[in-house]
């Protein structure tokens, strides 16, 4: 895909700086196959790995996975507790081929309202790979859009009540 044929010879593209992926379906995958969901997500958590490694080898600075949603905490409780022993595992298994490969990590997200040992473990995570220089990894986790626009607005509201900004003051920009 970062290159093309001309003739006999290959043109390199440009490669992205910044590669964003959803991961989704992984559950239905699993469901297909007979397989209970939690394999489904086993299995996306291993090609996250893989695609971590490809896109350090192809020189993407940047690759964000949309790994845990704010709307994913309605699913059965025994799906969310796999999910989050997932994350776990995977960051405790992978932090030193991540370190190899000079990955760091970054969590977007709501981290305060995570169960404890979920947030002690990304936290530390974090702090463990901040001097890791090659790629960022960034997972969005327990992230939301809809609560992003609200936790937005409520700055914005602020701001106005303040009387730091008016009314007509707020655009896209801001």
């Amino acid at each position: 895909p970062f290159f093309r044929k001309s003739g006999a010879e290959k043109n390199i593209l440009p490669c992205p700086r910044h590669i964003a992926i959803i991961m989704d379906g992984n559950g239905r995958w699993a469901n297909r196959r007979g397989l209970p969901r939690s394999a489904g997500h086993n299995a996306g958590a291993e090609k996250l790995r893989q695609v971590t490694e490809w896109c350090g080898d192809l020189g993407v600075k940047y690759l964000t996975v949309y790994a845990f949603s704010t709307e994913n905490w309605s699913r059965p409780p025994e799906e969310v507790s796999s999910l989050m022993s997932l994350l776990v595992k995977f960051l405790k298994k992978y932090d030193p081929e991540m370190e190899r490969q000079g990955v760091r990590l970054r969590v977007l997200g709501d981290m305060v309202s995570l169960p404890d040992d979920i947030r002690a473990t990304l936290e530390e995570a974090v702090e463990n790979s901040k001097n890791r220089k090659k790629m960022q990894l960034v997972i969005a986790f327990n992230y939301g859009g809809k609560r992003e626009l609200v936790y937005a607005t409520r700055k914005i509201v602020e701001s106005a009540l303040k009387g730091k900004i008016k009314p007509e003051d707020i655009n896209e920009e801001l």
